[in-house]
């Protein structure tokens, strides 16, 4: 057989799929399932049920080594002074908007309206908060080691925000506690890589329950959901970077030209770290100086992931109404807060979007299983949502670069 053809040989195929191929493939085979075996689609749930605990086995440590060194080593981006400050500024507002922006989307369109949750998926019943008094008491952990425990991440939050500024006010004598979180960082990162090429076979089972239960309404909140979230990271890119890059004096018809070729390999590949080349790149092209770039870029692949951002917001809202659960406006509130908290300094976890949510829905009630349904069609999302991240990765130094006085009005 010549070489040619066997490159093209199936089994060849099937060895270069990637995670995200295969959750696809997942994905159409449990749809099938649940619509033609209704009845063993539904005898599937341990596969999901499995899949999600060993996801709520890593949230806890991963929490602590993301968030603590997060802060704990924030002495070292507070002595670069202007353009850190400039930086962070823009980091804070940008996704601040993106995460306003998914939300509302979500109110708007409403896109798990009308969809039933197979037995298994509905929320589970927790105690909830009345009061802002009793939301702010409840913050508070009593014990570190029970908020992990019990898997209450607004705890743990408070716990690491606390703990890293504490390190951060020790200064270097707090530097092998924070090697150390550094290093749990490191090792919960590595057990996501493993834990989520399971994912398939959750996506498989959660997909086929769902079909199983609602049928076509299942097909019709997915659709919803999946347009819906095109719309906001298209709106997003059109109506706040743009602008943001119009007030700042960038000249877009140059941006626009030099941000294409990452842009287009983000979209292709759905790895930021892939469009990263092309995107400094075009950057230093732009007339972007190294000592802007080579500061701001880097923290923005931590702090600016406005596509990733935006899709938490949108997420959260989908399964709370696809669950039928009521969110009073100060549940809202806590919600927005604690994604904007949990959402910083992820970017080299693996699926860290379903790890973030994972330890809201867990927090406030809603039912841990739909993150498998989320997983089940995140393949027709990533693309969109990758490139939005890699457009404001190099907005970001741009909109800082003339803030520093620089023209930007010819190629470097």
């Amino acid at each position: 057989m010549p070489a040619s053809a066997s490159t093209r040989s199936p089994i060849h195929l099937i060895g270069r799929m990637t995670l995200a191929n295969w959750m696809l493939v997942a994905a159409v085979g449990g749809l099938a399932t649940g619509w033609l075996a209704p009845a063993f689609a539904l005898s599937l749930s341990w596969m999901s049920d499995l899949f999600l605990r060993l996801i709520r086995m890593i949230i806890a440590p991963l929490l602590f080594g993301v968030l603590v060194p997060a802060i704990g080593g924030a002495g070292a981006t507070r002595d670069l002074g202007r353009i850190g400050v400039k930086s962070l500024l823009l980091f804070e507002v940008a996704t601040t908007i993106a995460l306003l922006l998914g939300w509302a989307t979500g109110l708007v369109l409403q896109p798990g309206v009308g969809m039933v949750l197979p037995a298994g998926l509905e929320a589970p019943s927790v105690s909830a908060p009345t009061s802002l008094v009793s939301v702010l008491v409840q913050a508070v952990p009593t014990s570190i080691f029970d908020a992990m425990a019990r898997g209450d991440v607004l705890q743990i939050v408070v716990f690491c925000l606390v703990f890293g500024m504490a390190a951060l006010s020790v200064g270097p004598r707090a530097r092998p506690v924070l090697e150390f979180a550094d290093a749990v960082a490191a090792i919960t990162s590595r057990c996501t890589h493993y834990i989520v090429w399971f994912a398939p076979a959750a996506v498989f089972a959660a997909l086929a329950g769902t079909v199983a239960a609602s049928g076509a309404n299942a097909l019709a909140g997915l659709t919803r959901f999946v347009v819906a979230a095109w719309a906001a990271e298209v709106l997003f890119l059109f109506g706040v970077i743009g602008p943001a890059l119009v007030w700042a004096g960038v000249p877009l018809r140059r941006f626009v030209h030099h941000v294409r070729e990452p842009f287009l390999v983000a979209f292709a590949t759905t790895s930021s770290a892939a469009a990263l080349p092309q995107a400094l790149e075009g950057m230093a092209r732009l007339g972007v100086s190294n000592r802007v770039l080579g500061f701001v870029t880097p923290l923005s692949l931590s702090l600016h992931m406005n596509g990733s951002t935006l899709y938490l917001g949108l997420a959260t809202l989908f399964v709370a109404q696809a669950a039928q659960v009521p969110l009073p406006l100060h549940t809202q509130l806590l919600m927005l807060l604690t994604l904007k908290l949990t959402s910083k300094g992820i970017a080299g976890i693996p699926r860290a979007n379903f790890v973030i949510l994972a330890a809201l829905f867990e927090s406030f009630g809603l039912p841990l299983a739909a993150l498998a349904i989320l997983l089940g069609v995140d393949a027709l999302i990533d693309t969109i949502r990758t490139s939005v991240n890699i457009a404001s990765h190099c907005a970001a130094p741009a909109i800082v670069a003339r803030w520093e006085g620089e023209s930007l009005e010819q190629d470097a």
